[in-house]
């Protein structure tokens, strides 16, 4: 076979030909001087009968009629002629002929006559038509491969496509430059490829393979190749048969529609801007681009909303740089633009700017696209290739236009996400203490960490509340959610607790009114067909008074968990047996509170489940965590805070954690003197006698005793006349001097402006004009009424 692809005319054997079709020699009159064998078989006359005779004596116009035909037509005027021709027995039968000049001088025969059945004839040429099609007309490129696999024939589709390569004896890989496979499962080069097909039989379907052809040297194809064995008809292989279609648009269409749909599951995962630059990188890289640069304006990444001027006199910060191996800092650089530079001109234009200008230094071809979305431009990325083979083209614009705008919205999702996150901690810092109280009976420290992820703050909160006799009042909550909602909810739970506080009502009683406020609230939104409020169902809380004067510490829980206390002598760490009650909100079931003694010195952690409890932490490995850190608990607070905080939560958490570390002390005995009085009238004058006997020896100045004997004759007196059974008087020196006065009565005194003729009503209005506070709580066994004296420097 050729080695040139199959041209238009080119001949193919069939029943013309002379080995084959029915022969006759004739003179140059046109008699017949020579009668083949075949000619005898498809005509019935014998050589004897033939020769000598003209050959238009065999001839008829048409069927039916018999005369002779016009002398035979030379191979000039037609190439294949059908005629009529009578056979010996009178048939007439319709035969192709054709001519072949034999010599053109002197005797002899001059022309050599081939005879074949048209039909027969016709079938063959209307399949020769349809191979010459295939090998002119066909959009598939074929080519057949000998065994040693080289090109044997290429049709016309295939040469046109590889342009003037020259195929004959070249092997597949040889037809393209740097052509790589492109599908797996396959070897590595098109000739293993053939050979394995040449071996085992077995043809291979869509194979893709990219390479450059000559025709286009500039640009990488692909294509979709199929192959399969030729065999005899014993099956011994006689090459490989090779169909080629180009695919290369219909390749790059997927390569970008399947790029499309990686950024569509890949980038925005996170409400984190740095990172969504990450993977709009990791999607790009390599496929699209060789490397890529993030620029962002400063007020985006501080959750503003861009304007006109922040693009023009702000900031612009560069928060990625890839890929992952091209770090460009432990933190987002500041980027000037130079006028007329490449992201200078895309910001201004706002559109697609490309590049492609040689750079020695840099690569050789770059893409700015403007970051924007609803009209407002956030920053720019820049793709660049500088060892891709291809330059960015104007067809790269749309694609480049499309990533850049999936990740611009989820950019600018962050930022709003930015503004609202710091929208609800300022808030939510706001609602917490921003100083705790210094206080005689404990020292404090804390520490309160947001929640890192796309949920936003929450709702844990942390109390320290002075309360009334220098006992403290120590708090940890919890609300159920994120956000702005929880936050305002925090807030107003706070408030409840620290009004609750302050009418001394023992941890239990405290966490059931609380537990009836939330309850309350929700039916009432709930009546008025308001939203009801989600995050205040399910808040749990942790409410303890401790007293400096007795050590004694009082606790009451509401689905918190456990507190850590460590003992200061042996540093032994428990859990103080606490009943668990049950979330706030859920209403119905009562809380209990647990009474226990404090040596001074003990250390006590508060916490929220969000520092020992997450998706991806075990709580019992994190308590034992948090006890080795309290093991060292003669520590700094404050230290010990920072060390537990970097131990169990070393980075982003999933929810909110707040942590109250408390070291308590107690007052000395010198600084409390306490006794019982008699339920008699004469009593009032020995406790005045007492009280100012105790403020000389204190050392305090004679204001503060003539101060202290009116509040105590006033207080002894009201529980003389309205109380009954014994009644007790202390005083306590502490950053005020305070006045107690205990009975058992249960009914509480309240302030009154007396008449002018009144003869009583005037003893709790001058002690409130007198005294810095003064208020009532309520014991096992009755009430005291105390009020305070600040004491001076």
């Amino acid at each position: 076979m050729s080695a040139v692809y199959a041209a238009e005319g080119a001949d193919f054997r069939g029943p013309l030909d002379v080995t084959k079709a029915a022969t006759a020699a004739l003179d140059a009159d046109g008699t017949v001087v020579g009668w083949g064998p075949a000619a005898h078989a498809l005509l019935g006359y014998p050589a004897n009968e033939a020769v000598g005779r003209p050959i238009g004596s065999f001839i008829v116009d048409r069927p039916g009629e018999y005369h002779l035909a016009t002398p035979l037509p030379g191979a000039a005027q037609a190439r294949h002629k059908v005629l009529h021709m009578r056979r010996r027995d009178g048939h007439i039968i319709r035969v192709a002929t054709a001519t072949l000049p034999l010599s053109h001088e002197g005797t002899g025969p001059a022309r050599l006559l081939a005879v074949a059945d048209a039909d027969e004839t016709e079938r063959w040429e209307a399949l020769q038509s349809m191979l010459r099609g295939l090998a002119t007309q066909s959009p598939v490129g074929l080519a057949i491969y000998d065994t040693d696999l080289r090109v044997v024939w290429t049709n016309h589709a295939l040469y046109e496509e590889m342009g003037t390569l020259q195929y004959a004896g070249l092997g597949p890989d040889e037809m393209v430059a740097r052509g790589e496979i492109l599908s797996d499962g396959y070897p590595a080069t098109l000739e293993e490829t053939m050979r394995e097909v040449l071996v085992t039989g077995e043809p291979v379907i869509e194979l893709h393979y990219s390479g450059r052809p000559p025709a286009d040297p500039e640009h990488d194809h692909v294509w979709s190749c199929s192959y399969y064995r030729l065999q005899d008809a014993d099956g011994r292989p006689l090459g490989v048969c090779e169909e080629t279609v180009d695919i290369t648009d219909r390749y790059l269409a997927q390569q970008r529609l399947d790029l499309l749909v990686r950024a569509g599951g890949r980038v925005g995962t996170s409400l984190d801007m740095t990172r969504t630059a990450q993977e709009l990188s990791a999607v790009a890289v390599p496929q699209f681009a060789d490397g890529i640069t993030v620029d962002l304006l400063d007020v985006v990444l501080q959750g503003d909303q861009p304007t006109a001027e922040t693009l023009t006199a702000g900031r612009v910060v560069r928060v990625w740089q890839g890929p992952a191996d091209r770090p460009h800092g432990s933190g987002p650089d500041g980027v000037d633009y130079p006028e007329g530079s490449l992201q200078a001109r895309c910001l201004a234009a706002g559109h697609p700017v490309l590049d492609t200008s040689p750079d020695t230094d840099g690569p050789h071809s770059r893409l700015a696209v403007p970051l924007r979305t609803e009209g407002a431009f956030l920053g720019v990325v820049t793709f660049c290739r500088d060892a891709h083979p291809d330059p960015f083209e104007s067809g790269d614009l749309p694609l480049a236009d499309e990533l850049v705008a999936r990740a611009a919205v989820c950019i600018d999702n962050a930022r709003r996400y930015t503004r609202e996150h710091a929208a609800a901690l300022t808030l939510q810092r706001s609602l917490l203490p921003r100083h705790l109280p210094r206080l005689t009976a404990v020292d404090v420290a804390h520490r309160y960490l947001p929640a890192d992820s796309m949920a936003g703050v929450g709702g844990d909160w942390y109390d320290v509340i002075a309360l009334p006799g220098t006992r403290v009042g120590l708090v940890v909550g919890d609300v159920v959610g994120h956000g702005v909602r929880a936050a305002a909810t925090m807030g107003r739970l706070r408030t409840s607790v620290r009004a609750l506080a302050r009418l001394d009502l023992p941890p239990d009683e405290l966490l059931t009114r609380l537990d009836e406020l939330i309850t309350h609230d929700v039916h009432e939104q709930t009546a008025t067909q308001a939203e009801p409020d989600d995050a205040a169902l399910g808040v749990t809380c942790l409410y303890a008074v401790y007293d400096p004067v007795t050590g004694r510490c009082s606790m009451a829980r509401a689905g918190s968990p456990l507190p850590s206390v460590v003992d200061p002598a042996t540093g032994r760490i428990s859990h103080p047996d606490i009943p668990a009650g049950p979330p706030l909100g859920l209403g119905g079931l009562p809380f209990e509170s647990a009474e226990f003694t404090l040596a001074e010195g003990s250390l006590v952690a508060l916490f929220t489940d969000g520092l020992i409890q997450g998706r991806s932490r075990d709580r019992d490995a994190q308590l034992d965590a948090l006890h080795r850190v309290l093991a060292e608990h003669h520590r700094p607070l404050d230290d010990l805070c920072d060390r537990i905080v970097g131990t169990l939560l070393p980075g982003p958490v999933d929810d909110d954690a707040a942590l109250l570390l408390v070291r308590t002390r107690t007052l000395d005995s010198h600084e409390v003197a306490a006794w019982d009085l008699a339920d008699d009238p004469e009593a009032v004058g020995r406790a005045r006698a007492l009280a100012t006997g105790q403020v000389d020896a204190w050392g305090l100045d004679g204001e503060l005793s003539f101060t202290t004997e009116l509040v105590v004759s006033e207080l002894v007196t009201n529980a003389i006349r309205y109380a009954s059974g014994p009644i007790q008087l202390r005083l306590i020196r502490d950053r005020t001097l305070i006045c107690e006065v205990s009975d058992t009565g249960h009914t509480s005194p309240h302030l009154r402006r007396a008449g002018s003729d009144d003869e009583g009503g005037r003893g709790l209005f001058l002690i409130a004009q007198m005294t810095q506070q003064w208020g009532t709580r309520y014991t096992p066994t009755g009430k005291t009424i105390w009020a305070e004296q600040p004491i001076p420097p």
